[in-house]
């Protein structure tokens, strides 16, 4: 059984998928492999550089991630650009460790999950959800955004109600970080039961 973990920008997603991981379960995260294929001398890296040109790679070979951030926030033309040559590369790398890695079940870490439409790619989706406000404040204290660019971040990823929409399974991440593994145990648990019964349409649970 696969299990989409996604939700906005610091809404604890990173912390929840490690708690899982420390549970035992496969976590394959999709930041991660999308760094693995634009990794220097790579393939993904040689498209992006051809699209957007030379300035996107540093002067060490790598990929200059805020400069190319930076330019696909202010575009929407040049995002859908970039999805379109680094999607396709990330799906296949995360098809071959998928297959890879076993487990009763996995968690699949998507963040632009709803926003890509790749809910068809899982058979369960679980959101990590906060409010709008937490997020802003929490990249502001993590990455040293300003408020303005916080903002802009979060304007370019689905709204909370469409990610909600498509949720199975919630996580409210507005309180105590120290109350997660307790809510991630429930759902190891509950995910756990599921996938060996083969029910993986069961009723969502939404925690606390």
């Amino acid at each position: 059984m696969l299990v989409g973990l996604t939700g906005g920008i610091a809404s604890g997603k990173s912390t929840v998928a490690a708690l899982f991981a420390d549970a035992g379960v496969p976590v394959i995260d999709t930041d991660i492999v999308a760094r693995e294929v634009v990794a220097p001398g790579s393939v993904g890296l040689q498209r992006v550089a051809a699209e957007f040109g030379p300035a996107v790679v540093a002067e060490d070979g790598s990929l200059d991630r805020a400069r190319l951030r930076e330019r696909i926030f202010a575009d929407e033309a040049d995002r859908k650009r970039l999805e379109s040559i680094l999607h396709p590369l990330i799906l296949e790398e995360v098809a071959r460790q998928s297959r890879q890695a076993g487990g009763i079940y996995q968690i699949h870490v998507i963040p632009l999950l709803v926003e890509t439409g790749l809910q068809d790619t899982v058979h369960r989706v679980l959101v990590v959800d906060c409010p709008e406000h937490l997020q802003v404040s929490r990249l502001r204290s993590r990455d040293s955004e300003t408020t303005a660019s916080a903002e802009k971040i979060l304007a370019s990823q689905a709204v909370r109600a469409r990610r909600l929409a498509a949720a199975d399974d919630v996580i409210v991440n507005d309180g105590d970080a120290a109350e997660l593994p307790a809510l991630v145990a429930i759902l190891d648990a509950f995910y756990r039961d599921i996938a060996g019964s083969g029910n993986f349409s069961a009723r969502g649970l939404r925690l606390p």
